[in-house]
């Protein structure tokens, strides 16, 4: 169905002035994503947008945008939301929506999880659902899909600009959308009419040829792209796909490249309008928007020079050949280890990884489009015909209600059904963490593969040692049915039951249903009109949701004293720093979630987790009990860490729990981009090593200095003096990204602590 029309008529209705606007400050050709954003600069009203009067310099100048709308999921729209109360506006300034994806956990099969999730969350879904009524946000019950597929599916458009509380958000770059993930801060201040405030991106263009075929699909683009650009070499910057290869990519497909483009940290990811977008929007029953999108489609492509020459206009150049592409695995515990399935087998003998595969799921955000759904299906169906055994369990997990019931009718689920498979809810579920997996012993090595996008450790269920793989849902579901990652579908047989020796035919996939998409109840909830009589349901006794106190202002002094806490050894994700799975029931507590504070991080100087030595008592504590002893005695800390700190999920509660818990600075060697801002916007000090290696003269004993607050600038660094036990000293320089609004917030106590009291001024 089709939201918003109206404001999606005043997008396009100055789309044109904007962007002639914007080439004439630039003074040269424009991309598509310095179009979007040029034509989305804030204006100060949330609704139209200014005219741009400056070239803005990228990966330097910070700007204020207007995004068009807002999404959430159900485990992070909780802290958003409390935290827009007290923002003090009767309603949101934009549109925005909640969806239920993130607190149903995959046990037994779709209905019965369903069930259970209502009854286990209902006092969650009864806050959520009361707050969107009063404050007039869209809500999709539980059951209704996964976030990143109901908003393709429903508000994504080309050339808009959203932002979301989930690192996925970039989902919707599948339909030409610069959509962008943000810490629920980011979104409390779009929602109450304030700016929005990015660092220009750079622009990585990723050029496009041929045509994918046979077993190769879109999300072996994205894999392949992971391998070259590693997990930190987009950050700060939008990757924008371009060519005849591109446009031949179904528009699903485009999204399950933008989706997984949150694994190489890009800002976002994006598509030109084409064909396939208006097929897809069409099909949708978008038709209006599509019309729209034709007539004002050259404002929604990069301009002929940037495809004639795009050398001289992105920041970085790749090209890749569909024609010649591969099928890809990646992993083992990181995204970006990438496996042409020609030497997968090979690395998995020589590495010593489980070679047989237990399970295989498919599905999530990523890979669930009935696209995704029927090449999986022209997979699984051969298990049946071809007299095969499947060896290992095989999960599915629709992506909406819209394309489960679409997919029902026509049969797929029972293709997947007859080979052994079990549909889960429409929900994440166990891509990240919500899956009550059936293992004897939970902590022996093992291999699993998924089209998901994320393959940490313990990501999916909680043990370290299970060895998790990316591919596409055709390779996954292929490798099910063989029950061994050695098994290549391109080249390789299988002996059925029967003894034969058969190989499984290419996979085959329909774009969009022949019969039409159908579906009984999408599960969208339309806010009151007037919510000004509704009561937000908050127990004062719930262990599950707690109304926010604001965070203190900065005392006015340089900080001295600061024990460090941790000092984080390799690999620190927001899923060290804050777990989901059986965590994402607490994410509307703060004080309950903060108990999982830094409990995956690892500690450098015992190789343990959840293990740091109490300065105060000297004895080795979990780490939120040592810091919350910390707290009881009015010791601020810091936290020490490597390379990228923060990558992964826009989760904010990485960064409101330190904050909560007393601890003052995060010192690391570099940020991802998210878990920086989401840090910032909650006065925190988010800094770097301005010599990465004096990493290495931190001890574990340390209390710390940070020198050069009451002087606070930007671009000054910071100064740094660790005091040993041993009476000596070491200082050094910390660098940092901080603008002058952003250390307003720091002096404020938090980003929120100014818009409350200019509402209230």
């Amino acid at each position: 169905m089709a939201f918003d029309t109206d404001m999606i008529q005043r997008v396009y209705a100055g789309l044109g002035k904007r962007v002639e606007a914007a080439r004439q400050v630039v003074g040269h050709p424009l991309t598509l994503s310095e179009k979007i954003l040029y034509s989305h600069l804030f204006a100060g009203t949330g609704l139209e947008s200014a005219l741009p009067t400056q070239a803005l310099e990228r990966g330097k100048d910070y700007v204020d945008f207007a995004p068009d709308r807002v999404a959430m999921q159900d485990a992070t729209a909780q802290m958003a939301l409390l935290q827009f109360m007290q923002a003090g506006r009767p309603k949101v300034a934009v549109p925005s929506t909640v969806h239920c994806d993130h607190l149903i956990q995959a046990e037994v099969g779709a209905v019965a999880d369903l069930d259970i999730a209502k009854n286990k969350n209902k006092e969650v879904y009864d806050f959520l659902s009361s707050i969107s009524d009063k404050y007039g946000l869209g809500f999709w019950k539980p059951g209704a899909g996964i976030i990143h597929q109901v908003v393709l599916e429903n508000y994504a458009f080309p050339g808009g600009m959203m932002i979301g509380t989930d690192s996925h958000t970039p989902n919707a770059g599948g339909l030409g959308m610069i959509a962008i993930g943000v810490g629920g801060a980011d979104a409390c201040d779009v929602m109450a009419g304030l700016a929005w405030e990015l660092k220009m991106p750079k622009l990585i263009g990723i050029k496009l040829t041929g045509k994918l075929s046979g077993w190769a699909s879109a999300k072996d683009v994205i894999l392949r792209v992971a391998g070259i650009l590693t997990v930190k070499g987009g950050t700060g910057c939008i990757v924008e796909y371009f060519g005849d290869g591109a446009e031949s990519l179904s528009a699903t497909g485009k999204g399950t490249i933008c989706n997984m483009g949150a694994e190489i940290g890009a800002t976002t990811s994006i598509f030109a309008y084409d064909d396939k977008m208006g097929d897809y929007l069409r099909a949708t029953s978008r038709a209006d928007i599509a019309d729209m999108a034709n007539g004002v489609k050259a404002h929604l492509q990069p301009d002929a020079e940037v495809y004639a020459d795009p050398a001289k206009y992105y920041d970085q150049l790749i090209e890749i050949d569909l024609n010649t592409l591969e099928p890809h695995v990646n992993g083992p515990f990181t995204p970006d280890l990438a496996w042409p399935i020609s030497n997968f087998a090979k690395a998995v003998k020589e590495n010593g990884w489980p070679e047989t595969l237990e399970v295989g799921l498919i599905g999530s955000c990523t890979n669930s489009s009935y696209e995704d759904l029927t090449r999986s299906a022209s997979i699984a169906a051969q298990a049946v015909s071809k007299n095969l055994k499947v060896k290992s369990e095989f999960t599915v997990t629709p992506g909406s209600e819209l394309v489960r019931f679409t997919a029902e009718r026509d049969g797929l689920l029972g293709t997947f059904e007859d080979m052994g498979g079990v549909v889960l809810a429409n929900a994440c579920g166990p891509c990240i963490g919500q899956w009550a997996r059936h293992m004897a012993d939970p902590t022996r090595p093992n291999s699993i593969i998924t089209s998901f996008n994320r393959n940490f450790a313990k990501r999916n269920d909680g043990n370290a040692s299970t060895h998790a793989f990316v591919a596409s849902p055709e390779i996954v579901t292929a490798m099910a049915i063989a029950g061994s990652l050695t098994f290549n579908p391109l080249t390789d047989t299988l002996t059925n039951e029967a003894g034969e020796q058969v190989k499984l035919d290419e996979p085959q996939g329909i774009e969009q249903p022949v019969k039409g998409y159908a579906v009984d109840d999408a599960g969208y909830q339309a806010p009151a009109e007037d919510g000004s009589g509704v009561q937000v349901k908050v127990s004062p006794t719930s262990d599950r949701l707690q109304l926010l106190a604001p965070f203190a202002a900065w005392e006015g002094h340089d900080l001295k004293g600061l024990k460090l806490l941790i000092k984080a050894k390799g690999k620190c994700t927001t899923d060290h720093i804050s777990m989901a799975g059986p965590w994402l029931k607490f994410r509307g507590h703060l004080d309950n979630i903060s108990n999982n504070m830094l409990i995956g991080a690892v500690n450098f100087y015992t190789e343990q987790t959840n293990s740091v030595k109490n300065q105060l008592t000297g004895e080795y504590g979990e780490v939120p009990a040592v810091q919350r002893a910390y707290k009881a005695a009015g010791v601020g800390s810091v936290v020490v860490g490597d390379e990228n700190y923060g990558e992964g999920s826009s989760r904010e509660h990485a960064a409101m729990e330190p904050r909560f818990l007393g601890v003052r600075a995060i010192l690391v060697r570099s940020f991802a981009r998210i878990h920086e801002t989401n840090l910032k916007k909650q006065g925190m000090l988010g800094l770097t090593f301005a010599n990465p290696a004096d990493y290495e003269k931190v001890q574990e004993d340390d209390s710390i200095d940070i020198n050069g607050l009451t002087s606070f600038a930007p671009g000054q660094p910071l100064e740094i003096v660790l005091n040993h036990a041993d009476g000596t000293t070491d200082t050094f320089m910390a660098n940092h990204t901080y603008n002058e609004g952003q250390i307003e917030w720091f002096k404020a106590g938090a980003a929120l602590n100014i818009i409350r009291m200019k509402h209230n001024a």
